[in-house]
């Protein structure tokens, strides 16, 4: 499984010494309290660490370098406990690089009217703290995230958790490096794109190699790590021979995992975290890689085919923000058109993750007749019911563009023992004619990631923000 670091969050509190030294230590105690609970709340993926207490412009400035420089650092969050003059924090956040969330909270999620006095005013000032931050962010246009209400709430927690997990998404895309094994297919115009502008702005890095160059690792997998391999999948899959005979069952299924290690070796070499395949270049390779895509998949790794390597790079960038749960390459295929029933069934040749199963996978062995090679060994299943977001990368020669939409997932209602292949179904949130209408007249590609789960549109939102990406969701 492909690893993110341990990243940790940095939390900074406004105030100024206007209130005097006992003023400030009041502060610090509450904001070390905030951290301490947000910390042993369970609720958060990654650690959040007290720092300091702000009051000059120098001090933020240093703190927003330093944490500019720090790896470890996945972004800053602040809190303005009382009443912090928001020129002190000009230079700092224009210098800031990394994502930035303001907790507009306070200590207390009541007023205590029995006891409130000026010392409780002076002291607990976020409510007009907060507009005075708010502004000068919203001027220098940083596109922070702002999380409001009492921050011992589950919900204030879990939108902390789920912007979290975004900014760790944003830091690691400028890690993502693809493996584009042939080029795009050809004559396809949506899988084109500017590999040096999507660097300049998502820190992709996509890197072209000749098809001969994988089938050099695939043949140099030994026999051994074949074995071992074949034996863990029947214990995690069904294997079904079908009309094949035995020997012609188990030679697929033993290439696709020849075709995995090969894959794989190539890629961990390089520090490759995505990649991409095209039927229309296989010179060397006995199948196209199915099964291997799919188990890579499972992994961590992002996938685009037909050389699409703005999906692979999104793919893997959206399974870093999930933690690779629910999270898979899809492409619309077929349509249901019935009046009520209206659906689009996603699937592909062979490439479906199979974390998004909702039965136990079947190992099969069937034609593809698209290709040339021989029939490829694949995963197949029944995709899962559930909330989820369906969303793609589209290059406009000018600008990207993210464009998605909230659906609802489904199970396909029958078996397709003709279409040996997985399968998943969804409709758009705002029906299948006006979402499809929209994502076509925005130019949204046929090829998307799936990511099941609540607040994925949020989440997804925040991301194209961070990135300062046009998006185009399609809501109501």
């Amino acid at each position: 499984m492909l690893k993110v670091p341990d990243y940790e969050f940095w939390f900074v509190t406004g105030s100024q010494h206007l209130y005097g030294e006992e003023q400030l230590k009041s502060v610090e105690k509450d904001a070390r309290e905030i951290v301490d609970k947000l910390n042993a709340s369970g609720k958060l993926p990654y650690k959040v660490v007290f720092k300091m207490v702000a009051t000059t412009a120098d001090s933020i400035t240093s703190f927003m370098k330093e944490a500019n420089y720090n790896d470890n650092v996945a972004g800053v969050m602040t809190w303005m406990h009382t009443f912090s003059p928001a020129k002190n924090w000009i230079r700092g956040t224009k210098l800031l690089q990394k994502p930035l969330l303001h907790l507009a909270t306070q200590f207390l999620d009541h007023i205590p009217y029995e006891t409130i006095d000026f010392d409780y005013m002076n002291l607990n000032q976020s409510a007009h703290g907060d507009r005075e931050y708010g502004f000068i962010n919203s001027r220098l246009q940083k596109h922070n995230k702002i999380v409001y209400g009492y921050w011992g709430d589950e919900e204030v927690q879990s939108e902390i958790a789920d912007w979290e997990d975004v900014a760790v998404a944003y830091n690691e895309s400028f890690k993502i490096k693809v493996a584009r094994f042939g080029d795009n297919m050809r004559n396809v115009a949506v899988t084109e794109g500017d590999k040096v502008e999507a660097q300049i702005q998502f820190g992709w890095t996509v890197d072209y190699f000749g098809i001969g160059d994988l089938v050099q690792e695939v043949n140099a997998v030994s026999d051994s790590d074949i074995d071992a391999k074949y034996a863990e999948l029947q214990k995690e899959y069904e294997f079904v021979q079908g009309d094949n005979d035995a020997k012609k069952y188990e030679d697929s299924v033993r290439y696709q995992i020849r075709e995995y290690f090969g894959i794989k070796n190539f890629l961990d070499k390089g520090n490759y975290s995505a990649f991409t395949t095209n039927f229309e270049d296989l010179y060397g390779l006995e199948q196209l890689p199915g099964l291997a895509v799919q188990l890579l998949m499972a992994e961590g790794y992002g996938f685009g085919a037909e050389g699409d390597w703005k999906t692979a790079a999104l793919g893997r960038l959206l399974k870093i923000m999930t933690h690779n749960e629910l999270t898979a390459f899809m492409e619309d295929y077929t349509l249901e058109l019935q009046k009520g029933k209206e659906a689009i069934l996603g699937s592909h040749m062979l490439e479906v993750d199979p974390t998004i199963a909702s039965d136990k996978p079947r190992v099969e062995v069937h034609p593809l007749d698209i290709g040339g090679k021989d029939d490829p060994a694949r995963l197949v299943f029944t995709g899962r019911e559930g909330e989820a977001y369906d969303v793609t990368v589209s290059d406009f020669g000018t600008e990207y563009n993210m464009i998605g939409y909230p659906v609802t997932a489904n199970k396909a209602p029958k078996d397709t023992p003709h279409l040996p292949v997985a399968k998943q179904m969804w409709t758009p949130k705002v029906g299948l004619k006006h979402g499809a209408t929209s994502w076509i007249k925005y130019g949204g590609g046929h090829h998307t990631v799936l990511v099941f789960g609540e607040n994925r549109e949020q989440q997804i939102a925040d991301l194209a923000e961070m990135f300062d990406l046009p998006f185009k969701d399609i809501n109501e």
